[in-house]
């Protein structure tokens, strides 16, 4: 197969070359990656980006769903296959879907009619500082084995008949007998914004303490809950947004002139 890696966190982060590395042992890998940190930016577009020759591929002066459009456009319009990842962090939940840098360049490559897997890493933290996890290529492996997995068997299985990308999940700390667990995005949302002196506002998401914690609402079925048992998640998804009609709307829209 023929693939374009890219991702959210810059080409040159361990969780990219963790990918890159594993992929290449079952794939000819090309990458088109932000030069650049260019987390949680989700589907920000540009309107022109430089590109820089790499030694894995490009590096692009731009956003995650840049990467996507300039690869499938213009440098490797032949590929099978996007992924996106490894992201140190997980990309868990309804919410996160179009924050995230990693999960939008898979979306992005939905629209192309390309088959994509977006690809994250669970870092729970806690006695030692997130930033001090996940800093070997090596931690990522529960990630990258498994989508080394998806992306060999997927698409012969016909995983892409049904959807459009694949938002997987893996923790830190996955024992080597994790199940893959094929899952719904999360509905619980626990943002608060609460004054801190008297010209700013804090914006904080509770639901990292809550997965540290296990104090988790979310039911059997759903990404956080099996990634916070220690299995890799799956979501299977599609781009579009789905729209319902009902009677209430259509009767508005039938009195607008009245």
């Amino acid at each position: 197969m023929n693939l374009l890696l890219t991702n959210d966190d810059g080409i040159d982060s361990v969780g990219f070359r963790a990918l890159y590395d594993a992929l290449s042992s079952v794939a000819d890998v090309t990458a088109v990656a932000p030069a650049e940190d260019k987390s949680a930016v989700g589907r920000q577009m540009s309107a022109d980006v430089l590109v820089e020759e790499h030694p894995l591929g490009y590096a692009i002066h731009g956003t995650p769903a840049d990467c996507t459009v300039v690869g499938l456009e213009s440098l490797c319009p032949d590929v099978d296959m996007v992924v996106a990842g490894c992201n140190k962090g997980a990309n868990l939940g309804a919410y996160v879907l179009g924050r995230s840098g990693t999960v939008s360049a898979a979306v992005e490559a939905a629209f192309f009619d390309v088959p994509a897997i977006a690809v994250s890493l669970y870092v729970p933290g806690g006695d030692a500082p997130w930033e001090e996890l996940a800093t070997a290529v090596e931690d990522f492996r529960p990630a990258t084995d498994a989508a080394t997995y998806l992306v060999e068997h997927a698409s012969e299985a016909g995983v892409f008949e049904e959807a459009e990308y694949l938002n997987v999940n893996a923790p830190l700390d996955a024992t080597e007998d994790a199940e893959m667990r094929i899952t719904e995005p999360s509905t619980l949302y626990d943002m608060t914004a609460r004054p801190d002196g008297d010209d700013r506002i804090t914006l904080h998401d509770g639901v990292w303490e809550r997965m540290r914690e296990g104090d988790l609402p979310d039911p059997e079925g759903t990404d956080r809950r099996a990634v916070v048992e220690g299995h890799v998640s799956v979501s299977p998804l599609l781009a579009p947004h789905p729209t319902m009609h009902h009677e209430a709307l259509d009767g508005l829209a039938a009195a607008y002139r009245d």
